[in-house]
């Protein structure tokens, strides 16, 4: 019934995507730093330069274990219009004073800190980070960072549609749109607001300016949403999507619980049991997804095994929340005010070493999702995941 009905609406609206596809041309709108040839041999050029000009990756970056942090999510704001049972309490959560809140001046100052010292990949999170006013002067102000290879943003894409063509000339060069369900009623009951059909012309949208892949991140919870699987997965066949498989995690006010959590293991062997050819790929070292294919499919699908098998020794992940705090895990519940030291008027040389003595601190791996589903930490939508 799903996969009927996503059928039809793809169909409906998606339509001008599918057919400037339908030869199997992809769509060469041009992307941030890739508005021309010249200019795209310009960059290929500019990344030479940079790898054969490399300096030692900084120390306040490296952890005890040697873990070279080079990828920074900043959370924009604390605020969501929706209300995901997995991210929010259902009773909601205090915000942060705006006082408290990191203003963009500040968030730029610390992108740029942490740019210089090696950071080449910055991720915009919120709560959602497209109800933040200045989002798309924030993605415009990054770009312009010398040494900034990807600015990316994880949304839940409500407001995308209508703010992807500005953010797209602003420099945002990937996106990761949730969608929990394929059923509108379920999204309902999922996140507790409307908006299904808004975040479908969201990826309508993201394939039309030629986003390849897009990102799709789905948290499965066993009892809601785990026999949609294939729905998920037959998106792929003739859509560039990655569709992310999330397993559940557990965070302040989720109720999580290890029987709704669908492992690794059993998605894979769901999908295997419908496509047994499908194959994985080859993945980058500090790569969070475990990503397969099937042959012959536009798009492909990945794993985000946090819970059944954790990744901790190759991550390379900083977190920066709304309210300006650092968080060198996830899962930890250890934090550092990098606003309190701005506001104190401290000397870059001074962040660094608040920034590097945190960074030293972190832990080889998080504390296993037993532990942590008893251990003090945020909500989800006051860390930007």
């Amino acid at each position: 019934m799903a996969a009927r009905l996503v059928s039809r609406m793809l169909r409906r609206v998606l339509r001008s995507s599918v057919r400037s596809c339908s030869s199997g041309a992809r769509v060469t709108q041009p992307r941030r730093g890739e508005p021309s040839q010249s200019a795209a041999e310009e960059l290929s050029g500019r990344r030479r330069f940079l790898r054969e000009h490399a300096t030692p990756f900084s120390a306040f970056l490296t952890d005890g274990f040697g873990r070279q942090h080079s990828y920074l999510r900043i959370s924009l704001t604390e605020k969501c219009n929706l209300r995901c049972q997995y991210c929010m309490p259902e009773e909601g959560v205090p915000l942060t004073p705006k006082a408290d809140l990191l203003t963009s001046e500040e968030i730029l100052t610390l992108a740029r800190l942490f740019v210089k010292e090696g950071v080449d990949k910055i991720r915009l999170t919120g709560g959602e980070p497209l109800i933040r006013p200045d989002v798309v002067d924030i993605v415009a102000q990054l770009n312009r960072l010398e040494g900034l290879r990807n600015i990316s943003v994880t949304t839940n894409g409500i407001n995308l549609a209508r703010l992807l063509p500005q953010l797209q000339r602003a420099g945002l060069n990937a996106i990761n749109i949730s969608l929990d369900t394929l059923v509108p009623a379920k999204f309902e009951f999922i996140v507790r607001r409307k908006g299904f059909h808004k975040v479908m012309e969201g990826i309508h949208k993201a394939i039309e300016l030629g986003y390849s892949p897009v990102k799709v991140n789905c948290v499965v919870m066993r009892g809601l949403n785990e026999e949609e699987l294939l729905d998920f997965v037959a998106l792929t066949e003739g859509l560039p999507l990655d569709v992310r498989f999330i397993e559940y995690m557990p965070f302040d006010g989720n109720k999580w619980n290890f029987k709704k959590m669908v492992s690794y293991k059993e998605m894979l062997d769901t999908i295997q049991q419908r496509w047994p050819e499908l194959e994985k790929l080859p993945q980058e070292e500090s790569s969070t997804a475990k990503t397969f294919k099937i042959p012959g499919f536009r798009g492909q699908v990945s794993f985000i095994t946090s819970m059944s098998e954790h990744f901790c020794g190759t991550c390379n992940r900083l977190r920066i929340t709304a309210d300006g705090n650092l968080k060198v895990c996830l899962f930890g519940n250890s934090e550092v005010s990098l606003r309190d030291h701005l506001r104190a008027g401290d000397s870059e040389e001074q962040l660094l070493r608040v920034i590097g003595a945190a960074v030293g601190r972190k832990k080889p791996q998080h504390a296993g999702m037993f532990n942590i589903s008893r251990m003090k930490n945020r909500p989800m939508i006051l860390i930007g995941g």
